[in-house]
């Protein structure tokens, strides 16, 4: 991977001749620093955060919406109607996966009563039984990943880059490092919703067992190792399924997901509230 972000770099880059030079340039740069400034509230350890904000799950999920505008931008800047096509595309698949990723946040935080990204992680801790991941938030641990692969635009949801009828999608007409920090924007939202799946739902930096050896293991050393075992997962389905036709994306968003997590917003609720374990009450 080095050598070839080198050799990237080094490449010539080809600008079409009918394209919005500013705005062809301006959007891979706003992919890339999106993908990186996320990236400020997320809790390695304990007190471990670049910033470490009461609101931190809302400005992660604002930050996720604007990477939107950056494919866009990519798509319209360039030109040409097989770019545009895939911008469109995964517009649209981008915002429609978040509509449900935003209620499975909803039921995480009905459970600890916080929007701070480490009173989330400290809210799990007591070892493995006591993470999101069990018990009555299993679904929106299922119905959070699945979506995560659509965000980030990885198989089986690669539409935007169906290299079969779109060539490569928004970034065709890219090339050299233009291209290079598509792709690194692309990895870097990858292992940020990595990051995001391990902090709501498998413990953050927490060990899954509350006695040694297992807590003599540093904090940031079990969240890299959560973060490298959903990584495996992304690769995981991306050779084993295969491509989704359009269609069939929208209709697994739309019509399954939606009312499922909607659903699921008002049976957390109702158990929270019989079972006395509302927060603050």
């Amino acid at each position: 991977p080095l050598a070839d972000g080198i050799k990237l770099f080094f490449k010539e880059t080809i600008v079409p001749a009918s394209s919005n030079r500013g705005m062809f340039f301006a959007a891979p740069m706003v992919t890339f620093v999106l993908s990186l400034i996320a990236w400020a509230v997320i809790p390695f350890d304990a007190g471990m955060v670049l910033s470490n904000i009461n609101v931190g799950i809302l400005y992660l999920f604002a930050i996720s919406s604007l990477g939107v505008y950056g494919i866009i931008m990519a798509g319209w800047s360039s030109n040409s109607k097989y770019a545009f096509l895939g911008a469109l595309r995964s517009a649209a698949q981008m915002v429609s996966y978040e509509v449900s990723m935003g209620f499975v946040i909803i039921t995480v935080l009905m459970f600890v009563g916080s929007l701070n990204l480490s009173a989330i992680v400290e809210a799990q801790s007591g070892g493995i039984h006591n993470w999101h991941f069990f018990g009555i938030l299993f679904p929106m641990f299922i119905i959070f990943f699945i979506s995560t692969l659509a965000e980030t635009n990885r198989a089986p949801f690669d539409l935007p880059e169906a290299e079969a009828e779109l060539v490569s999608g928004y970034n065709v007409e890219y090339s050299a490092m233009t291209f290079a920090m598509f792709f690194l924007g692309e990895y870097a939202n990858m292992i940020l919703m990595c990051a995001m799946t391990s902090i709501l739902f498998l413990g953050g930096w927490m060990a899954p067992f509350d006695f040694a050896p297992f807590t003599w293991v540093p904090g940031p050393i079990w969240f890299a190792l959560k973060i490298a075992f959903c990584l495996f997962v992304f690769l995981w389905v991306r050779a084993t399924f295969p491509r989704y036709r359009y269609d069939q994306l929208m209709r697994l968003g739309w019509k399954v997901f939606l009312p499922f997590s909607l659903l699921w917003v008002v049976v957390v609720g109702g158990w929270l509230f019989a079972t006395g374990k509302v927060p603050g009450m």
